[in-house]
Parts: C-alpha cells; sequence; structure tokens
C-alpha cells in the first residue's frame, strides 16, 4: 500500500502541472459550453416568440369572417376604410362614414348594391362625371355604362366571379385566375395589364377590351 502511495505522489510529482491544466481547462470548456447552449436556447425561444407576433399581427391585420373592408371616398362626412358586415351596401357603408355631405350627387350612387371585400365605394360630388373606375355608381359595382349606350362594361377591379363569367370569351378557369391575380397583385392599371394573367395573350385581350373597363 505504501509502495502505491509512494508511486502515486511520484507521479504527482511528474505531472503535477498538467494535470492542474487539465483540470483548469475541463472548467473553462464546461462553463463555455453552458453558456453557448444558454445562448441557443434563448435564441430559439426569442425565435419562436417573434413568429409566434407575426402570425397574430398577420390574423388581425385581415378581414374577419363574414365581414368585409371597403374604403370609402369621396363626397362623405368621414372619408376612411371601414369593416362592415358581409351583406352590407352601399348604403350601410356611407352611413359608416357619416353620411353624405350636402354637395354629394346621390343620383349617380347605387345605395342598394351589395359591398364586396377591398372594394372602393366612391361618392361623387353635384357637377362630376363618374368613370368607369367609380365603384358606387348607377350602373353598379360591376362596371359602367359604355358611352354608345349598349352592354355595360364589366370592371376588372369589382367584378365577381359570376362577373366575369357574363363576359364572352371568359370561362371558368379565367375568371378564377382574373381574381388570383387581383389579390395577389392589387387592381387592375389598365385593361392591357391583364395581358401578364396566364392564358390571356394579345389578342384574346384585344377581343375582350369593348367589354371591359377598370
Amino acid at each position: 500500500m505504501e509502495q502505491l502511495l509512494a508511486k502515486l505522489r511520484e507521479l504527482w510529482e511528474m505531472h503535477r502541472k498538467e494535470v492542474i491544466i487539465g483540470i483548469i481547462s475541463i472548467i473553462f470548456g464546461g462553463y463555455y459550453w453552458y453558456q453557448h447552449q444558454g445562448m441557443n436556447t434563448n435564441l430559439a425561444t426569442n425565435n419562436a416568440v417573434n413568429q409566434t407576433s407575426q402570425v397574430k399581427s398577420t390574423a388581425s391585420s385581415a378581414t374577419p369572417a363574414g365581414k368585409v373592408t371597403v374604403d370609402i371616398k369621396g363626397a362623405v362626412n368621414k372619408p376612411g376604410v371601414y369593416t362592415l358586415p358581409k351583406t352590407s351596401r352601399v348604403q350601410e357603408a356611407v352611413t359608416a362614414a357619416g353620411g353624405q355631405t350636402s354637395q354629394a350627387d346621390m343620383r349617380q350612387v347605387n345605395l342598394a348594391k351589395e359591398l364586396m371585400d377591398q372594394q372602393v365605394v366612391y361618392i361623387p360630388v353635384q357637377g362630376e362625371q363618374l368613370s368607369g373606375v367609380t365603384t358606387a355608381s348607377a350602373t353598379g359595382l360591376d362596371g359602367s355604362t359604355d358611352s354608345s349606350g349598349s352592354q355595360p362594361k364589366i370592371n376588372l377591379n369589382q367584378a365577381t366571379k359570376d362577373d366575369l363569367l357574363k363576359i364572352s370569351g371568359i370561362g371558368d378557369k379565367k375568371a378564377d385566375k382574373i381574381i388570383e391575380y387581383r389579390q395577389s397583385h392589387g387592381q387592375f392599371k389598365t385593361i392591357d395589364e391583364l395581358k401578364n394573367v396566364d392564358g390571356f395573350g394579345e389578342k384574346t385581350v384585344a377581343k375582350l377590351k369593348e367589354q371591359l373597363a377598370v
């Protein structure tokens, strides 16, 4: 036993420096590993919290189910963006915006027309001539009357799928593609922009122009 202890003491004297350095290295290595793992855990937690917050923010900005959000402009007392029940009419939008002003020309407005989500409702002033882009005109949300007085044109920015299907040359799939493009890119600026929609070439758009408005 004494020989074993003597041998251990001898080894300790010979390798004491290396042992101490090894112990210190283990301590510092363990401390670094612990700190690094803690940072990774906190980072993962923060990322999860941020992603959850972004999802909640996106959900809160979307129009609730059973509702429509419209932007009412023109001759109303409180123009702005309003969220209303899905079955609301232009009349409800005007009321929500504080009613029409004394300068409003309500003869050009179809108050009975049903609202659509992301729609612009414009109330003209007296003496103002409405164009096809006006969404609350007497011809309705689906378009404006052709200057020749013939078949009303369909407004690409306000037309429902049923409205689009009334157009000669547009079937079920093409109507869906127009609506998908509108949802992804916003309102059409010109009728020629329809060429950007899959399935609508230059010749097709040329044939449809007489039936469309923006």
